[in-house]
């Protein structure tokens, strides 16, 4: 198994931090990885984007040029994953910021309202967490039996308070796709 993920979204949004968690989840379970993270020189509202292998096999290169599946936080990031998505690749789409349709229609697109969600939640900045969940029950690149292990190494002890937030938002994101 071997799957290439490319996420992308602004700055802020937490493409960056789902990347690494997205490894640090499937290394949990022994698999090879590799994370290559791009974002721009802003802070926040610039470009972020990770691409992301997952394999049982060794993997030869760490760039993800036509990945197997994308998630689209932000409408401006629609066309570039829409570009590289292989064919039949997977899209998923935070709809609640993404109200574009894509033009290819040789792909499979699953609408997410990430941000929907994380804000019932309680914060947006939980919508990384409602994808990363979506995007772990659809490619089925590793499960998440460790998640709440992996979040408290992940984050500074100043931040754990957060982590039953996450796991609900990782949680929800996972629900939401059950059925799809």
């Amino acid at each position: 198994m071997t799957e290439k993920s490319f996420f992308a979204g602004f700055g802020g949004q937490g493409i960056v931090s789902l990347g690494q968690i997205w490894v640090y989840c499937a290394m949990q379970e022994g698999k090879n990885v590799t994370f290559f993270p791009f974002y721009g020189a802003e802070k926040r509202g610039g470009i972020a984007r990770a691409g992301v292998v997952v394999s049982d096999e060794e993997i030869a290169s760490p760039l993800v040029t036509k990945p197997d599946s994308a998630l689209v936080m932000n409408s401006d990031s629609l066309p570039l994953c829409e570009e590289i998505l292989k064919e039949n690749g997977l899209l998923v789409v935070n709809s609640s910021l993404v109200k574009e349709n894509p033009h290819r229609t040789n792909l499979k697109m699953v609408k997410l309202e990430a941000t929907g969600i994380a804000e019932g939640i309680g914060n947006v900045r939980f919508a990384n967490m409602v994808a990363l969940g979506a995007m772990a029950k659809l490619t089925g690149a590793f499960s998440l039996g460790h998640i709440e292990e992996i979040l408290r190494k992940f984050f500074s002890p100043d931040k754990h308070h957060f982590i039953p937030m996450n796991v609900q938002a990782i949680e929800s994101g996972y629900k939401a796709v059950e059925n799809i």
